[in-house]
């Protein structure tokens, strides 16, 4: 038993004794005192009205029926329809729409046998609402609010279910950008210390370059820390920035003689051709094409020997660029951790393109097609 449901009981009772004393029943033979038996046992039935509903729908079954022929007194029937509430509001579902029918039906013989016994048609309506009143009233009652509560428990869960997906989206929206930024992260800083890296290894590795050479070298180096820390800090002024990517921080494939240019600094031969007339291409397939071709030569510098074909084509709807390289010694010791074909792969898939790398005759070869859109 639940402790409020206790103390309803309690002034249940209470409430049921004063109305006894103040005459609230059928005045007959029987001692007044003896009704308290049958009030008594009805308010047991709101003390185990949430714990136990259909013993709380027995219990007042039986007090009423004792009450209707020691009186009846006005407070047991005032708890019996606390009973038959909790019983649909808290019982199964199909125990009140049972109650629903078995008082419609009652209150109808009610009435009906009023009319008998009074001879009086008038007393039909008139018991009849009296009975719906005591029986129907609070089952209905019950209906109504346990189906509030049920639509209620629907929609929090609905509202729990929506948060999840939301929580789900929003996690996936999170690890898009992680995944975004690592390959922004890669592509722009780790070509530049691959080339820092090899670079100074073949400075340290030479002990017979001239001052002339060396400067050459450091200059090199310096240049590509220098870019390095622009490119670093360009990105993090877009981070920083709402809305779209910015005009100002956008890379293009026509800008790869930059990235051809850095490469020869760095000691690759590169040697470049355009196929067809260099035109403006949307900004993800730009940034797209231009980190395929800076990573492409970086791989081609780090893994590669001294030379790498670089063609892009541009072609109705569609560019495409192919990264030609010999596979030699070079770079063999500067450790790679594969994030760059990946990354390069993951470029192509996101404008809707082709990615193929791998093995092509005597070297390696590194081809995307990337679609443009406009048709030509």
């Amino acid at each position: 038993m639940r402790r409020d449901d206790v103390l309803w009981a309690v002034a249940s009772f209470v409430v049921g004794i004063v109305l006894l004393f103040a005459g609230a029943y059928l005045h007959r033979s029987t001692p007044a005192y003896l009704l308290a038996g049958p009030l008594l046992v009805s308010c047991l039935g709101v003390a185990v009205r949430r714990t136990s509903p259909r013993a709380a729908l027995a219990l007042g079954v039986v007090a009423l029926t004792a009450d209707g022929f020691l009186g009846p007194s006005m407070g047991t029937i005032a708890v019996f329809t606390d009973n038959l509430y909790a019983s649909t509001r808290y019982g199964p579902a199909r125990l009140g729409k049972w109650l629903l029918g078995v008082t419609s039906v009652f209150a109808v013989i009610g009435g009906t046998t009023a009319v008998f016994i009074f001879r009086d048609l008038g007393v039909l309506p008139v018991t009849a609402v009296q009975l719906g009143l005591i029986g129907i009233t609070p089952v209905l009652t019950g209906m109504v609010i346990r189906q509030f509560q049920e639509q209620a428990e629907l929609e929090r869960a609905r509202a729990e279910q929506v948060a999840r997906l939301a929580e789900l989206d929003r996690q996936a929206a999170v690890d898009a950008e992680r995944a975004r930024m690592a390959r922004e992260l890669h592509d722009m800083i780790a070509n530049h210390f691959s080339a820092i890296a090899i670079q100074s290894t073949a400075v340290l590795s030479r002990r017979d370059l001239d001052a002339e050479t060396v400067r050459g070298v450091l200059e090199s180096i310096r240049e590509n820390s220098v870019q390095g820390m622009a490119e670093m800090r360009a990105m993090i002024g877009l981070l920083r920035q709402d809305g779209e990517e910015a005009e100002a921080t956008r890379r293009r494939v026509a800008e790869a003689e930059e990235l051809v240019e850095r490469a020869r600094e760095a000691g690759l031969d590169v040697r470049l051709r355009v196929d067809g007339d260099i035109r403006e291409l949307p900004a993800p397939v730009d940034l797209a094409g231009y980190r395929i071709v800076q990573e492409s030569l970086t791989n081609a510098l780090k893994h590669g020997g001294k030379v790498a074909d670089l063609v892009i084509g541009y072609r109705p709807g569609l560019v495409t660029l192919t990264v030609d390289n010999p596979v030699g010694g070079a770079g063999r010791a500067l450790p790679g951790a594969g994030a760059g074909i990946i990354g390069m792969r993951e470029r192509t898939t996101l404008v809707g393109g082709l990615f193929e790398a791998g093995p092509y005759e005597d070297g390696w070869r590194v081809r995307a097609e990337l679609p443009t859109g406009e048709i030509s």
